[in-house]
């Protein structure tokens, strides 16, 4: 029997305010709205209530960047964006949860300061080449993305990556940006998965076109030979779809959260798990869940020095649920 992997989480928008402003972005808002960290431990305990392992803490890249921002932050106390950002992910282990920061482009103290409080982290590179749509977004440029995951290869930091499908690349662009991701995992071996997600546009979102599922298949089957796991979003396409994805070599469904929306594609509901694992079940695919950590990562000790205990915890209480 086919397996596929899953992470059960809750999504932490932190954030929307962002620097960069994608033409195609589903998530950047105008306010400088911040979760209180009242919000923050309210959500974490009903996650942990619903058996949730892993915290998503998502938000704009840089947004302190802005003085308004600045002025709210400072409302919180703190000066720094950083500081309440390490803060949130102790909120969160101290409520059971082990946090996988998504924080856009970091120098090499940033990731320091954020690899104790993390299971891992992630970034997606998006595309290795310059595009249209990311004119007005510094932190979108190919060679300061590629920088951060380098720096996150260098201190050891399980890493989630990927690509994103349908904003103005080409085909050949795609298979490049994996190469690029794979010389990389090659150097440092910390990348322990890629995601291939294609672009959903909102309502009224602007975007370069559709992306067909003979597409996403043939870079998921290119991704598949230089990585060992391969992640397709199962809210971004039916039933039919992941199960053709998942026969050409995707063997990892992300996070599915039984709690929170998808903040990114808000009109994508997550499937239900129970009801996913059915319908995978019939045809000959068994769905496990995982950490946000692999197993390869924890037995190397690469996850964050504060989330060691709950990783046991949730290996326990993950390998008895099977």
């Amino acid at each position: 029997m086919l397996e596929v992997t899953f992470s059960k989480n809750a999504f932490f928008p932190l954030t929307r305010t962002c620097r960069n402003e994608c033409s195609y972005c589903n998530f950047r808002r105008s306010s400088t709205e911040i979760m209180k960290v009242d919000e923050i431990r309210k959500l974490a305990k009903s996650a942990f209530s619903s058996s949730c392992c892993e915290a998503l803490l998502t938000f704009g890249e840089r947004p302190d960047v802005y003085p308004s921002f600045r002025k709210e932050l400072k409302n919180l106390g703190y000066s720094r964006f950083l500081d309440y950002v390490v803060d949130s992910c102790l909120i969160c282990i101290s409520e059971g949860l082990l946090p996988h920061t998504n924080a856009g482009v970091l120098y090499k103290d940033e990731l320091k300061a954020l690899k104790p409080v993390n299971a891992s982290m992630g970034l997606m590179l998006e595309q290795a080449i310059e595009l249209e749509c990311h004119f007005c977004s510094p932190g979108k440029k190919p060679e300061v993305r590629i920088k951060t995951i380098e720096r996150a290869g260098k201190l050891k930091i399980p890493f989630t990556t990927g690509i994103l499908l349908g904003i103005g690349e080409k085909e050949y662009d795609r298979f490049y940006s994996l190469e690029v991701l794979a010389d990389l995992n090659e150097n440092y071996g910390h990348i322990q998965e890629v995601i291939i997600q294609p672009l959903v546009l909102v309502r009224g979102g602007r975007g370069e076109r559709k992306v067909e599922l003979s597409e996403v298949k043939r870079v998921v089957e290119f991704a598949k030979k230089l990585f060992s796991h391969v992640q397709v979003p199962p809210n971004l396409f039916s039933i039919d779809e992941v199960i053709s994805l998942i026969k050409v070599g995707a063997n990892d469904l992300g996070g599915i959260s039984p709690l929170t929306p998808d903040h990114v594609n808000p009109e994508n509901p997550w499937p239900k798990i129970e009801s996913l694992k059915r319908k995978l079940s019939i045809r000959g695919i068994a769905l496990k869940e995982r950490l946000p950590v692999y197993d390869d990562f924890i037995e190397k000790g690469w996850y964050g020095e504060k989330t060691a205990i709950l990783v046991e915890y949730w290996l326990e209480r993950i390998r008895h649920a099977r």
